[in-house]
């Protein structure tokens, strides 16, 4: 069976899940090939299906979905017919309804999809003050998406021909999902800026950025492209880009989401088969 798995990850947690679902895979006699379309140039050329049995599909939660630009992205697949799985890493809050709304998008595109999961990764705001799954995902997390590549491999290559169970549509129409996700575009303090630090000039920061919203010349991000995936903070060798304080921030949504240090810690992945 031959399997490709196409993922984004900015900061790595969702690509961490798909080398540990891949390589679990791969011990099981699977020929497993990695498509990385975090890079803006990876998302511009086209991926066809034709040469592999499945497709998984991994993506981080932005607002309650995967990013919009990999939305987009995953509407140029042509799935003809082929199985297909989902796994999905967020920050600690809310995982709904982005495996619901991500199997719309793929059964659109003809794909069959079998089966989904979530795993827990550091939030990306935790490079702005926020304490939310530091360290995840970690060994037991790894070791859940190893289980979930065990139980996946027959759906895969349709063996056990069970598709993936009831997902929660969540309470928010299509409109509303939309306008949570414009927030987050429209904070300007979490727009990486190097607010006047020096820094070797290495183009690290615009050549990575997911969207091309980096100029790493002026050391700043272009609002209407920056998706703050934060990429370009995590990853700059002289720490030189900065965002605003998002500290805050943390409280009031661990207080409205009713959660709290202990119960994070507590949280691990789940399996949608």
């Amino acid at each position: 069976m031959k399997v490709l798995i196409c993922y984004f990850s900015a900061t790595g947690n969702t690509g961490q899940i798909a080398k540990a679902i891949g390589g679990r895979l791969g011990q099981m006699g699977a020929q497993v090939d990695y498509k990385d379309v975090t890079p803006l140039e990876a998302r511009q050329e086209p991926v066809g299906v034709e040469p592999y049995d499945a497709v998984i599909i991994g993506s981080p939660i932005h607002s309650m979905r995967s990013p919009r630009l990999y939305r987009e992205w995953l509407g140029t697949l042509e799935g003809q017919g082929k199985r297909a799985a989902m796994f999905f890493t967020y920050g600690g809050f809310q995982v709904h309804p982005a495996p619901y709304d991500l199997r719309r998008r793929l059964e659109e595109r003809g794909f069959k999809v079998v089966a989904s999961a979530t795993f827990p990764g550091a939030h990306t705001y935790n490079l702005a003050g926020w304490q939310a799954m530091g360290g995840r995902p970690d060994q037991q997390d790894l070791g859940l998406a190893a289980e979930y590549a065990k139980e996946l491999y027959p759906r895969l290559n349709g063996q056990d021909p069970a598709m993936v169970g009831d997902l929660n549509s969540g309470p928010y129409t299509e409109e509303q999902l939309d306008e949570f996700e414009s927030f987050r575009f429209k904070m300007a303090a979490m727009l990486p800026n190097r607010q006047g630090e020096e820094c070797q000039m290495c183009l690290l920061c615009q050549e990575q950025c997911p969207s091309g919203a980096m100029d790493a010349e002026k050391g700043e991000a272009d609002p209407s492209k920056c998706i703050v995936c934060l990429q370009c903070v995590k990853d700059c060798p002289d720490q030189a880009l900065k965002v605003g304080d998002m500290t805050p921030f943390f409280q009031v949504k661990m207080e409205k989401d009713q959660e709290t240090a202990e119960s994070l810690r507590k949280k691990r992945g789940k399996l949608y088969l």
